[in-house]
Order: structure tokens, then C-alpha cells, then sequence
């Protein structure tokens, strides 16, 4: 969370629980996402508050976890039901092991971390939870907004308001088309938005994928584009996973990391990671040329939005499949997406015509435009 806002919210939580209602138990919202959760499942409710939802949810019959970023809320959450978990974490990193929650509920907390942040954010989630569990959550409505054609385009925006109630917090604002690219680059499907109430929020609903989630924020040194994950990798939720790829060998034999099969790690260092296309299959034979079209639109986005030094491109043959039959290694002309872009070949170990070293000559080049 922004660190001006929480503070805030640990100052004045008595304030604010005096003026606040749990209006998704009174809607039915919350009665509706507990009808989509796996009976008994463990559940977060990430920026709980005074664990209003978190209580409710205990109250249905689940094992719920109350998180929030300050210890004010937390201890007036513990008041209604102390059998409840009780979790002081940002939503940066919640400590949760991957694959051990059943569902997340997020009621207007997500709005308050950086734009830029928020990628990041849900993808520490989506590692979290077991593919196919539900997630509602809340973010402040961009339309809602008076705002300049730059920021249209780009779909998002941070803002404190004037007219806060609490003066001071940031709210990230956005689109519901940014929202929807959003959570498919951070690993969700079957995602629905819609306005909620007085249109200031959006609604959004959404399932874990078995996917790969992309790492990325601004300012990257490298942002590295894999053809689609395997199976495999998206079961560990590590990019090129598979036993014998020599993708992370070669990035540490390059410099660029200095822990192999850690996305986290390599994101803090300036590297990220997303794919062309986002379902994970077990041959990339299985990806339709429609899927490819739709993987470059959205990578274009990612790239226009995030502006990394550089791009690189892995697994020559599928880019030949998938875009250009005649390209070959290398700078690849005109860039993608207003950014120089490089291609270098599959660091799959059964690609016998490309040796760790060759490997590891492309990952330098495409570090030195």
C-alpha cells in the first residue's frame, strides 16, 4: 500500500469504522462470491479493515484470514471473531505459500497501492491460490474521473483526491479495459467488470488460471517474452521451468540474475517476464494463430505502458511459426512497440543447435541496445 495512505489508516481506524457500512454483506455480493468458493476453502480478505467480511465469511463456515497493511485494523478485527487468522501484510507480500488459498475477497483495497505496483500485486496473488479459485475485488473507475486524452489512452492513473473524506490517500484509477488486461497478464480468466453502485468502483470478478502470471513494473532493464508457458512451468509458477532449459542458467552466466528459477528476484533486479501467449499448453503446436494475434496486441500494450530499455523475444522457431517464417536472431527492425526488441533463440534443451554459450552471447546483446 501507498505508505502516506497508511498511515492515515492507522491514525484514524476508529474514524473510519464509525463511518463506514459492510455494504456487500447487505447487497448479497459477498453471499454471492462465498456461493463460488470451494466448501470450507481457506479464503483472504485482503485489506480487511475492522474484518467485517472476514468475520462473515468465518460465520459461512470457511477458514478465513484477515490481512491488512495496519495493526488499528487488524486489532479491531479480532474483536468480533477471534478464531479468525490474523495477518499484518501489504499486499505487496502477503506470506502466503503458493497454491494454499481457495478464494480472496477484496473489497476497495487494491485502489490504494501505485499504479505501477499493482501488476506486481496481482501476481503475488495469483501465485497464491489454487488454479480455478474465485477472487472479488474492487478498483476506482477511471470514467468516473475528469481527465486528459494521454490518460485515456493509457488507462490508468494515480490521484489523491481533494475532497477525500481522509485527505491524503492515493487512489489508482482505471479503465475497465486496463482492468481487464490487468488480470489476464497477472494469470486470471473468465474475468467479468462491471460499475458498482454510484460507478466510482468496478466490480470485478475473476478465477485463477493455470497460467503464468507476467512480473513486470516501469523502468525495466530487459522484459523477456517467452512464446507461451508449458504446463510444467505453470504448475511451479516459474517461467521455463522444465528440467534441462537452460534459460536461467544462461541468465546467471550472463549477469543478469544472480538466483536461478526466482522471478521475484529477477524483477527486483530489472529483469521481467510475460509471454506472447498466456495459456499454458504442452506443445506450443496447440496455440491457434488467433491467440497469436491477440498476444501481440496485448504484449504492444505491456510495452507502451511499462516503456522497458529493451525487449527480447524467446524461441526463434515459434516467432517464425508465429509472426515472420524468414526471421533470424537478432535486432529485430523497427522494434516492437515503439521499443528495440531482440530475438534469440529456445533455450529449451532440445534445441541442440543453440549451446549454453550462444545462449548466453544473445542474452548480452539484447541487454546492450
Amino acid at each position: 500500500m501507498d505508505a502516506i495512505t497508511a498511515k492515515i489508516y492507522e491514525a484514524h481506524a476508529t474514524e473510519w469504522t464509525a463511518a463506514r457500512r459492510p455494504r456487500a454483506i447487505e447487497d448479497g455480493r459477498l453471499a454471492a462470491f462465498a456461493r463460488r468458493l470451494r466448501r470450507k476453502g481457506r479464503v483472504v480478505d485482503l485489506g480487511c479493515g475492522p474484518g467485517w467480511y472476514a468475520e462473515h465469511l468465518h460465520a459461512l463456515g470457511f477458514r478465513a484470514v484477515a490481512l491488512d497493511a495496519s495493526p488499528a485494523m487488524l486489532a479491531g478485527a479480532g474483536r468480533g471473531t477471534p478464531m479468525t487468522a490474523r495477518v499484518c501484510a501489504d499486499l505487496l507480500a502477503p506470506p502466503f505459500v503458493d497454491r494454499s488459498l481457495d478464494g480472496a475477497w477484496a473489497s476497495a483495497c487494491y485502489q490504494h497501492l501505485p499504479r505501477r505496483d499493482l501488476p506486481l500485486a496481482l501476481a503475488r496473488l495469483q501465485l497464491a491460490l489454487r488454479p480455478g479459485a474465485p477472487i472479488e475485488l474492487t478498483l476506482a473507475n477511471l470514467a468516473q474521473q475528469q481527465t486528459t486524452a494521454a490518460v485515456r489512452a493509457r488507462g490508468e492513473t494515480d490521484r489523491r483526491l481533494h475532497d477525500d473524506a481522509f485527505v491524503g490517500r492515493l487512489f489508482s484509477f482505471h479503465s475497465a479495459e486496463r482492468a481487464r488486461a490487468l488480470l489476464e497478464g497477472a494469470g486470471f480468466d473468465r474475468i467479468t467488470i462491471e460499475p458498482l453502485r454510484n460507478t466510482f468502483w468496478l466490480r470485478i470478478r475473476a478465477r485463477r488460471a493455470r497460467t503464468l502470471p507476467d512480473f513486470v513494473r516501469p523502468r525495466l532493464r530487459l522484459l523477456i517474452c517467452g512464446l507461451n508457458p508449458s504446463l510444467y512451468s505453470a504448475e511451479r509458477g516459474i517461467p521455463f521451468a522444465r528440467p534441462g532449459n537452460r534459460f536461467w542458467p544462461a541468465m546467471r552466466a550472463a549477469r543478469l540474475i544472480v538466483h536461478e528459477r526466482d522471478p521475484l528476484d529477477a524483477l527486483r533486479r530489472g529483469i521481467g517476464m510475460t509471454d506472447l501467449v498466456k495459456r499454458a499448453t504442452t506443445s506450443a503446436s496447440e496455440i491457434r494463430r488467433a491467440e497469436y494475434r491477440a498476444g501481440v496486441a496485448r504484449v504492444e500494450s505491456l510495452v507502451q505502458i511499462y516503456r522497458p530499455r529493451a525487449l527480447c523475444f524467446v524461441g526463434l522457431d515459434g516467432w517464425r511459426a508465429a509472426i515472420d517464417r524468414h526471421a533470424q536472431s537478432g535486432w529485430i527492425r523497427g522494434g516492437f512497440g515503439g521499443c528495440p526488441a531482440y530475438l534469440m533463440p529456445s533455450t529449451s534443451g532440445r534445441n541442440a543447435n543453440a549451446q549454453l554459450k550462444d545462449l548466453v552471447k544473445h542474452l548480452r546483446r539484447a541487454t546492450s541496445g
